[in-house]
């Protein structure tokens, strides 16, 4: 393929983070927010609990499960989690891209629990979920941002589980299926799946989770923005929209409208379509296009979202490890100069590759147009190097 394709994706964002705006987003959709109000007052108050309320609603998330507004995006709630629960009983750290390794560094570095048991997987695979000691808290992540791979399911987690399980499930919140009675503790950022803004997080906290909160004191100092409890209390406050710090009610009103516009899709089940159908063009590629595949080997573990992608070409396989991922950059570089994809290249820890946002934000008519676009900056750089 020699000449550039004629079509090109409406929209040519597939970072995975932060992630496209829906369909038909403006600027002007957030007119009406309550800017330059106290996010303490009326107001503030009902947009915040008007998040919360549709975040329950559209993610199926139980009446008897709390849902928190949190500081610094997916990362602070995950340490919020980790930093509160854990220490109580030995945990088992689970981790299969490079997220996940930060939060396995994390206990063993800064909490520094000798009760600590580190499972971590190549990229493109997950650990053997069937040796998990579910005696002991379980963290893990749902789907593997940097490295494409999830977990099938939540089969492998017992009901009767003596720990709890803390669930970093910001790539996968609102794009996969996750059974709730299963997980204790589930955090995720507005700027993935919805394609909100950036910066805030969500907590979402199992009755299991609460009562270790209230029955147990960490042994380190605890960080006010990490606090969750008052006196061996939850503060409830902050699972009805009391924040513990100021949020920004721009970002707020951009997350409602983003929850807003799932409900008309058909909430959980219209968002995960939307996922599929646009992870679904990229495999139907791969099966079609022999020099390119995915980094997670078993389809099973392939995810919906952050989809990674590896060249299987054997000219590139050969080359060392310098001139492969040397090669590699020059096809993102390419794309993002022509204006039609930009940010896809794979996260700077993982193998070189392309990760392709397929999010429910984005349209399955841009993926399609997209691997048009791949097809050629290939073409062009590996007729280059045979040259």
């Amino acid at each position: 393929m020699t000449n550039a394709p004629t079509l090109r994706p409406a929209n040519p964002c597939f970072s995975s983070g932060p992630c496209a705006k829906r369909p038909g987003y403006d600027l002007a959709n957030l007119a009406g927010a309550p800017l330059g109000r106290s996010h303490r007052a009326k107001v503030g108050k009902a947009r915040l609990s008007r998040a919360i309320d549709l975040t329950r609603e559209v993610l199926q998330v139980p009446a008897d499960y709390r849902i928190g507004i949190v500081p610094a995006s997916d990362t602070g709630a995950v340490e919020m989690a980790m930093w509160s629960l854990l220490g109580a009983r030995g945990v088992d750290m689970l981790a299969w891209e490079s997220f996940g390794e930060l939060w396995v560094n994390d206990v063993a570095q800064q909490l520094k629990l000798e009760n600590a048991r580190m499972m971590i997987a190549p990229y493109g695979e997950i650990v053997d979920l069937s040796k998990v000691n579910f005696d002991n808290d379980v963290v893990f992540t749902w789907n593997g941002t940097t490295a494409g791979v999830r977990v099938p399911d939540a089969d492998w987690i017992p009901a009767d589980r003596k720990g709890l399980t803390i669930c970093d499930a910001t790539s996968a919140a609102f794009a996969q299926r996750m059974d709730f009675s299963k997980l204790d503790v589930v955090t995720f950022s507005w700027q993935k799946v919805l394609g909100g803004e950036a910066a805030h997080g969500m907590m979402i906290l199992s009755p299991r989770a609460v009562e270790r909160l209230e029955s147990y004191t960490p042994a380190w100092p605890m960080p006010k923005i990490f606090r969750m409890t008052n006196k061996g209390k939850l503060i409830e406050g902050i699972f009805v929209g009391d924040t513990i710090n100021t949020p920004s009610m721009l970002c707020v009103e951009d997350y409602i409208d983003a929850l807003e516009w799932g409900q008309k899709l058909g909430g959980l089940e219209g968002l995960l379509a939307r996922a599929d159908a646009n992870a679904g063009v990229i495999a139907d590629w791969v099966a079609r296009t022999p020099w390119i595949d995915f980094l997670a080997v078993r389809p099973e573990l392939r995810s919906n979202t952050s989809v990674c992608l590896k060249i299987v070409d054997p000219a590139i396989t050969s080359l060392d490890a310098k001139a492969q991922a040397a090669f590699v950059k020059q096809i993102p570089a390419m794309l993002d100069a022509q204006g039609v994809a930009y940010d896809i290249d794979s996260y700077r820890d993982a193998p070189p590759g392309l990760r392709i946002w397929c999010g429910a934000t984005v349209e399955a008519s841009d993926v399609k147009a997209l691997t048009l676009w791949i097809d050629w900056a290939f073409a062009k750089v590996r007729g280059e190097l045979k040259g």
